[in-house]
């Protein structure tokens, strides 16, 4: 067991210094980049707003959830539909914070490939989406008042006031996003590296390819995994005979669907543009995952010379990795304090609030950027005077003299379910 835990530290020390650098660049971009910019860029059934949703979710630090509540406010405010099937395919493979962690542990082959595939993949996925959706029904109207008319906050506030928004996003907000997910990733990748045989899946496959990136996708898609946690997953399964490919389609399936969001893209997309999205990830990713070995084979790259070999007995570690670890641990306990310690003072909220308290229960909210649309959608309705969301209990406590009908249509109209008053 203590090997174990040694394991899972050691993998955690690796990577804290390229998170935490990532998380410092995710506060730059938050601070520049507004979805209503990219709605503008991306309002058009065509071509170039594919590309351009593709390119605009790159960098942007969104995970499989995060990245529900964005692709319904594009789509809400008159993105087209092929542009959000081409935002939600690239943009939840990617990040800033996990370009530079895939370098740090995946090396340079890895972090390069990764987003290029990322953003050929969304712009695939858009073009099929843009050959099957019906032109005709897909112009959507622009529904502010059902959106909350919500403003570019950051560009309302001084710069001084917009920093500070855009540090708590990137150490606080996003932190609580990934904490869990991180933990959970490097728990199975310590799992698999200590206790799973070196060449037991090249064995077990037989040197099957696509049997072994079915495998992998089927064990994937409905898990719940951020880019950047399944980043120490795809490093153990590679330690242990997987090949670059197939490691690759366990990057992109992890990140870009989840079971807790597929629901819920149902309803945003329809079946149709959601059986679109589904297999243009499944099928693109096998064939960047064939490229990526074809890759590594012409160049005569040894992958694993790349790759950050985590042992627990030959780490080397540094006073200013130690550091960092430190200062990432602290982020991550801060987050569960936060996220499960707190929920005693949140079941007690009704009472600070006041009168006028009604609760409901809404469904489809799992990370903080859920529980921020839902309450900026349910803070635009008149009469409503506070909102506090309990994001683990998946309640709203609304305060105010207010229609409830108001309040189902506004949480309904970002993407989530309104299941009544408790």
């Amino acid at each position: 067991m203590i090997d174990f835990l040694g394991q899972i530290w050691i993998t955690f020390v690796e990577m804290s210094p390229y998170i935490l650098l990532g998380v410092s660049f995710v506060a730059i971009l938050d601070l520049f980049v507004t979805k209503k910019f990219i709605v503008r860029h991306t309002n058009k059934n065509n071509l170039s707003s594919i590309i351009k949703t593709a390119f605009f979710g790159i960098p942007l630090p969104l995970c499989s959830c995060g990245v529900i509540p964005t692709s319904v406010y594009l789509e809400k405010n008159g993105a087209s539909k092929p542009s959000v099937v081409s935002f939600l395919i690239s943009t939840p493979q990617t990040g800033i914070d996990s370009i530079i962690a895939t370098y740090g542990m995946l090396g340079p082959v890895f972090a390069i490939f990764r987003p290029i595939a990322a953003l050929l993949m969304g712009i695939l996925g858009g073009v099929v989406a843009l050959i099957f959706c019906d032109m005709g029904k897909e112009k959507v109207e622009k529904d502010k008042e059902n959106l909350g008319n919500t403003p570019d906050e950051p560009f309302r506030q001084n710069f001084n006031q917009r920093i500070r928004l855009s540090l708590r996003y990137a150490f606080v907000e996003f932190i609580d996003d990934i904490s869990v997910q991180f933990i959970f990733g490097l728990v199975i990748a310590a799992a698999i590296a200590y206790f799973v045989p070196d060449d037991f899946f090249a064995d077990f496959f037989a040197g099957n390819e696509l049997l072994s990136m079915l495998t992998i996708m089927v064990f994937a898609i409905p898990m719940y995994v951020c880019a950047t946690a399944s980043i120490p997953i795809a490093l153990s399964l590679m330690m242990k005979g997987f090949s670059p490919g197939v490691a690759y389609v366990f990057l992109v399936a992890g990140p870009v669907s989840n079971a807790a969001t597929i629901a819920i893209l149902s309803k945003v997309l329809g079946k149709k543009m959601l059986f679109v999205y589904i297999l243009s990830v499944s099928i693109t990713s096998i064939i960047f995952g064939y490229v990526l070995n074809w890759i590594f084979s012409i160049s005569g790259i040894d992958p694993h010379e790349q790759m950050k070999h985590i042992h627990i007995h030959s780490a080397e570690l540094s006073t200013f990795q130690l550091l960092l670890s430190y200062f990432f641990l602290i982020l991550l306990l801060s987050s569960l304090y936060r996220k499960y310690l707190k929920r005693n003072k949140k079941s007690n909220l009704a009472v600070n609030m006041g009168e006028k308290i009604r609760k409901f229960k809404i469904d489809g909210m799992t990370c903080s950027h859920c529980a921020k649309n839902v309450e900026r959608a349910i803070n635009s309705i008149e009469g409503v005077e506070n909102v506090q969301i309990a994001l683990n209990e998946g309640t709203a406590l609304v305060k105010g003299n207010y229609e409830v009908e108001k309040i189902k249509t506004a949480v309904e109209s970002v993407g989530y379910t309104f299941k009544g008053e408790l």
